[in-house]
């Protein structure tokens, strides 16, 4: 499918010709020596499932994807092999493709023999180019492991401790057995997961690290499990397999509430080893009645309050001894049945460490560490000894103005507890200590009790997310802009850990209408196609049965906890929110190609928009009601009831008023939502070769825009309610027609200009905004908006030195005090613009095959680049201004064009695969600003 470029300078012609569109001679003699060498290279960057050699791929049917080296020719054919075994030309044959036209190197599933468990697979691939009979040479075998695909082959049981009689024994589980080999190991596999996060050995080799397994899942409907190699962990003769497990996000406290015990209370590990052994024979080790359970060092441990540990406890007894500590008995087999799947996302990992910036000692004595930098993580610190003696971290984002630790900032009411607090009792040695089962979000770290001065050298941060391989970059001559995208880069880290979340602080949830927003985004900085297909599956298996969606997903209910509460099911139809359903699988076809998630997530998608049709055909407002008269034409497509969300938190308004105002002003944003939703599913249904659906659904979408129209646009052409968000919306989902589009751009920039060119939309339109001033010919207002370094703007943050993003505009009240969360990404989606518009780089066709290259040349910038790993390999796009032009250079993938928009009036230039340079004369009066 293709797509206008939401270029204005390629919608409006210019009265400037161009004047000098060339490739530089340097770059035409690179590309004449590329082609000549590399025309047939091999594919590079093979992976599985979009993972590089994944260890436990969880489908009979993984996908195959692939990149051709920079100069090669455009793909016109492949031919994958499959072998099993070895993972190499010797493996026995599983499946042949044979030669199949196709020009996208990704998106190819394997149609061969039935997979089996937990075995090895290699596979390769050539191609043809459109100029060749013959195929070019074979790339390098890539791997993959199948996981346990046949339920029936897990052997392992969910083995636990005592029930615990309140929440106060809610202890961390320490479990072990003991395994007698009689040869050394040639291939070991583990298969491990655990009701509550887990870190699991062999011999004392931590195998999981940091990861923060299993991720967060609907417990009730699927808990995840993950593998590893552990060929080199075990020996022959004795070993010792033992695993601690915490509370994690299936017993500690989630969500706004902190509650507990969601999913259940007693948590539980489960382990299932496959040992081929240098001797031929096979052995497997599973958690069962035989393991043994005990207690360890970790008193008690929960993702949000903290851990509690006694280092006086010893460690290595449990991890390494052949011999049973005396403080450990018999396990309990649970009689628990849940479906496990495989994990399909990369774990948690360090990415990071921090120095302090400074240690200083507050009034009250306790000494606080900056790191100089807000991140999600734990700390690493030097702690002496000193038995009995108690030492405590708490961990917050910002100070008071008196220097001491602000724990009071985050919560919307005063309460007598803070999350982010770690405890421990000295032992007799010194020693290094970061915990295993909690994760905070922070800055600054207040030690309380050590004694002693804590040096540079005795604590740094360390940084946790989810290993999502780089896909972008940016940067520009306003070093202010470039400040901008490294605060959401670090809010993006910060919240990409677990699950898409809002904070890494407060309630740590997966807000749909934060994710809907901000995933476009997200493409442009890391690889997020197998992260949000995940969110996405979530989100489908806890939609409720009616369509509805929860706002956040996972949705925080269980059986155990009583199901979902009534006020979260009302809250569950909200608008721009359950959207995400079907906005988030397009922003996948968009910017990565990906059918196969239209395909998964369809009954989804037609849930949601389906529960909408519904509502508004048979609820109406009281307003309406009490009217009498019904008008067939627009009653039936307005979606004026139930709950929503809306705007929220324009400039100025807290939580409180956001949900008055949406409570009064709902309908001219959910109907909108409602007609783009629907128009959207027409577009998916198309792809998807559903004609029936394709044309119901536009029909919907039809008869939704002239309901909205006639109710919300007014006969002197303002819209709703009037306020900015109104015209940006409306410009956005083309719900105006072409004649009245320039009395609504006007409209809003007359808003703006009231507000002294500011903003004043909320989560829903503000990644819109500047799109919408830029496409309508207004670039110099959108400049003036993203240059704006006073309230409510992004520059106003990083002038006050904000090192991520902040969930309201201000980030602090009146009298100076912080509040609310400092760490949120939904407001940084403004970024998304420096690479689409001001470097000019974005997809017009899926997955950029097709990819326009308009660079936004104004703003007193005088150079701006963008590059982006693309499905076929890296573009990118890089301006330098003058006085007198413009110098563009271009880097075009194989197999991909694009299509560059100058704004002098003359036609697109498309350009194919190679690197090239673009000069026109700058033009004196654009507008730009």
């Amino acid at each position: 499918m293709s797509a206008s470029p939401h270029c204005a300078y390629a919608r409006r012609a210019s009265v400037k010709r161009l004047t000098g569109v060339s490739s530089t001679a340097g770059t035409r003699t690179f590309l004449g020596a590329m082609k000549e060498t590399c025309m047939l290279c091999a594919p590079v960057d093979l992976r599985t499932d979009t993972l590089d050699s994944p260890l436990c791929i969880g489908s009979r049917s993984p996908e195959f994807a692939w990149r051709l080296p920079a100069g090669s020719e455009a793909q016109a054919a492949y031919q994958v092999q499959v072998t099993a075994g070895d993972g190499s030309a010797a493996g026995e044959p599983a499946w042949d493709s044979g030669r199949v036209t196709g020009t996208e190197p990704f998106g190819v599933t394997y149609e061969g023999t039935s997979l089996m468990s937990c075995r090895h697979y290699g596979w390769r691939v050539r191609v043809w180019s459109g100029t060749e009979q013959d195929p070019g040479p074979w790339s390098e075998y890539a791997s993959f492991e199948t996981g346990v695909l046949d339920p029936e082959r897990w052997a392992a049981r969910w083995v636990s401790g005592p029930a615990p009689a309140a929440k106060t024994d809610y202890r961390v589980l320490y479990l072990r057995a003991t395994v007698d080999l009689p040869a050394p190991v040639v291939r070991g596999r583990a298969y491990v997961s655990a009701l509550g996060w887990y870190r699991f050995f062999v011999n004392g080799h931590d195998l999981t690290g940091p990861a923060l397994v299993p991720r967060w899942t609907p417990f009730d409907q699927y808990v995840e499990y993950q593998a590893y190699d552990v060929t080199e962990a075990f020996r022959a003769g004795g070993n010792v397999v033992s695993m601690a497990v915490g509370d994690g996000r299936f017993r500690g406290a989630n969500g706004l509430t902190g509650k507990q015990a969601v999913y259940g209370d007693r948590t539980a590990g489960l382990v299932q080893v496959h040992l081929d052994l240098e001797d031929g024979s096979t052995v497997t080790v599973v958690s069962d009645g035989s393991w043994q359970v005990g207690t360890g060092r970790i008193r008690a441990a929960d993702p949000m309050f903290g851990e509690r540990v006694d280092l006086r406890v010893p460690d290595e007894d449990w991890l390494t001894s052949y011999a049973l500590p005396a403080r450990f008995g018999p396990a309990e087999v649970l009689d628990d049945r849940r479906t496990l799947i495989a994990e399909d996302v990369p774990a948690v990992c360090e990415i990071e460490r921090l120095s302090p910036r400074t240690i200083s000692r507050a009034s009250s004595g306790r000494q606080i560490v900056d790191f100089g930098q807000n991140f999600a993580g734990v700390v690493r610190i030097r702690l002496p000894a000193g038995p009995g003696t108690t030492v405590r971290l708490t961990h917050s984002e910002v100070l008071r103005k008196d220097g001491e630790l602000d724990i009071d900032y985050i919560h919307g009411l005063p309460v007598n507890r803070w999350y982010q607090r770690d405890e421990l009792l000295l032992g007799d040695e010194a020693t290094w200590w970061s915990p295993w089962f909690t994760i905070h979000g922070f800055r600054y770290v207040e030690v309380d009790g050590l004694p002693g001065d804590l040096s540079a050298q005795d604590i740094e941060g360390i940084v946790l997310s989810s290993t999502l391989p780089d896909a972008g970059g940016f940067d520009c001559s306003d070093q202010r802009l470039v400040r901008l995208r490294r605060n959401v880069s670090w809010s993006l880290r910060s919240n990409f850990t677990d699950t898409p979340t809002d904070c890494p602080t407060r309630e740590r949830s997966g807000w749909t209408g934060d994710i809907q927003v901000f995933a476009p985004t997200s493409t442009t900085f890391v690889d997020v196609q197998a992260y949000l297909r995940r969110y996405l599956r979530n989100l489908a298996a806890e939609q409720l049965p009616d369509g509805r969606v929860p706002v956040f997903v996972p949705a925080e209910v269980s059986s155990f906890s009583g199901g979902m509460a009534k006020l979260m099911r009302m809250v569950a139809q909200s608008a721009g929110w359950g959207d995400a359903a079907v906005l988030l699988p397009w922003t996948l076809y968009r910017y990565y190609g990906d059918r196969s998630v239209l395909e998964r997530q369809y009954p989804s998608m037609t849930a949601w928009v389906d529960q909408l049709t519904r509502r508004a055909r048979e609820k109406r407002r009281i307003n309406r009601r009490l009217r009498g008269s019904a008008n067939p034409d627009v009653d039936p497509f307005l979606l004026d009831t139930g709950f929503h969300f809306g705007e929220w938190l324009r400039p100025g308004q807290g939580f409180a008023a956001s949900i008055l105002d949406s409570m009064r002003h709902s309908p001219v944003t959910a109907t909108a939502y409602f007609e783009h939703s629907a128009r959207t599913l027409s577009d998916i249904a198309t792809v998807l070769g559903r004609d029936a659906d394709a044309t119901r659904y536009r029909e919907l979408a039809d008869h939704t825009r002239s309901a909205w129209r006639a109710a919300f646009l007014h006969d002197d052409g303002r819209v709703g309610t009037d306020r900015q968000d109104d015209y940006v919306r409306a410009l956005a989902f083309g719900l105006l027609e072409h004649d009245e589009r320039p009395a609504a751009v006007d409209r809003l920039v007359a808003l703006i200009e009231e507000a002294d060119d500011h903003l004043a939309t909320g989560f829903l339109s503000t990644p819109m905004l500047l799109p919408v001033l830029v496409d309508a010919g207004r670039p110099d207002v959108a400049w003036r908006l993203l240059l704006q370094t006073t309230t409510p703007s992004w520059l106003y943050q990083v002038e006050q030195g904000a090192t991520t993003v902040w969930e309201t505009w201000n980030g602090y009240n009146t009298k100076g005090e912080a509040k609310e969360s400092h760490n949120h990404y939904a407001f940084g989606a403004v970024v998304g613009f420096l690479t689409e518009y001001v470097a000019g780089l974005s997809p017009a066709e899926p997955g950029y095959r097709v990819f326009d290259v308009c660079p936004l040349v104004g703003g007193g910038l005088t150079s701006a680049r963008a590059e982006v790993q693309t499905p076929y390999g890296a573009a990118s796009s890089s301006w330098v201004a003058s006085e007198s032009k413009v110098t563009l250079e271009v880097t075009v993938p194989p197999g991909s064009t694009a299509r560059v928009h100058t704004g002098t009036g003359n036609p697109p230039q498309e350009l194919r695969s190679g690197t090239h340079t673009v000069v026109w004369p700058r033009a004196e009066k654009r507008g730009q600003g």
